[in-house]
């Protein structure tokens, strides 16, 4: 009976709605002898069920998913299988988010722009059971720990958090239901509910309360 070469390697899914990003991961790991990527998904439910049918020792997510967000996901996992590392992959400055993905669980944060030279080194860290964060967030979260009352913005819920950064951004609620593949009532139920918490009255001040606590890039 052959050997499976790939058995004693750490077996990786890999999750992002973009293939052309999960094959420059693939090649990263390709080149890395001791993982493998031994599985991709494009949306929450496909991670959910691909987690459920095989076994892998690593989870490489991205944060904001389509459908079933990326924080969603992340929950479900949690309650699935709470020994299993997750690793957030994420585009936008890592201590934007930082705080609620790792309270909901998650082992450690990449941003897209830095997986070519930390990938490697984040997946073995967070394998072995140590959390993987870059020396700048560890500073920014003391320093938010040690700062003072909570902003307004930590009072959304993640989904509401995430509308809140896209309508930051400039996109519509029509733009944003597409790509959360929510409906726009939601949409607007979620818009609603921000300005309410935020003591905001329409979307003018939402982008400008965005920008003044660099909310996005």
């Amino acid at each position: 009976m052959q050997n499976n070469p790939d058995a004693n390697k750490i077996k990786v899914l890999l999750a992002d709605d973009h293939a052309v990003l999960r094959d420059g991961l693939k090649m990263i790991l390709a080149e890395t002898p001791d993982i493998v990527a031994a599985g991709e998904a494009k949306d929450g439910h496909e991670v959910l069920a691909k987690v459920r049918e095989t076994h892998f020792d690593v989870v490489v997510l991205d944060a904001a998913m389509p459908g079933l967000a990326g924080m969603e996901t992340l929950k479900q996992l949690k309650i699935d299988q709470p020994d299993l590392p997750v690793l957030i992959l994420t585009m936008y400055p890592e201590e934007r988010i930082a705080a609620r993905f790792l309270k909901a669980g998650a082992s450690g944060f990449l941003t897209k722009d830095g997986a070519s030279e930390q990938l490697v080194k984040a997946i073995k860290a967070v394998f072995r059971g140590d959390k993987f964060i870059t020396p700048n967030l560890a500073q920014k979260l003391a320093l938010d720990f040690l700062g003072s009352e909570k902003q307004l913005h930590e009072l959304l819920s993640d989904r509401e958090y995430q509308v809140m950064s896209m309508i930051g951004s400039g996109q519509t609620m029509s733009e944003i239901a597409d790509e959360l593949q929510l409906s726009i009532k939601t949409v607007s139920t979620h818009r609603t509910h921000i300005l309410e918490k935020l003591k905001l009255d329409n979307n003018a001040q939402l982008i400008r309360y965005v920008i003044e606590n660099k909310l996005i890039d």
